[in-house]
């Protein structure tokens, strides 16, 4: 079933939403009032896996950091996340926009 253009989710979605974003908290050392998102995003390029998991987050000064997970977010484990030392690669160079996040 769709409603408004979305596919309808099993039970463990939301959950696994919340559980996304709380390791990547814990693994970027972030605060509770850093905001994070988590999204499950359908791709349709060839070679491309269906759905991805796709997390942005900002530290307190500001900078927007991202990755992308190659799997729908009720199959991310906290072993799928970056190391936390890869955190500066993931930042968006000022002035940088992309169509994704």
């Amino acid at each position: 079933m769709t409603m408004r253009g979305f596919p309808k989710k099993g039970a463990d979605h939301l959950p696994a939403l919340g559980r996304i974003a709380e390791q990547t908290r814990k693994r970027f050392k972030l605060g509770q009032e850093a905001v994070v998102l988590v999204a499950e995003l359908a791709c349709t390029l060839p070679g491309c896996p269906p759905l991805d998991t796709v997390v942005v987050f900002w530290t307190p000064d500001g900078v927007r950091h991202r990755f992308k997970i190659f799997k729908p977010v009720v199959q991310v484990t906290e072993e799928d996340l970056p190391y936390d030392w890869l955190m500066r690669s993931l930042a968006a160079p000022e002035g940088f926009d992309d169509d994704c996040c």
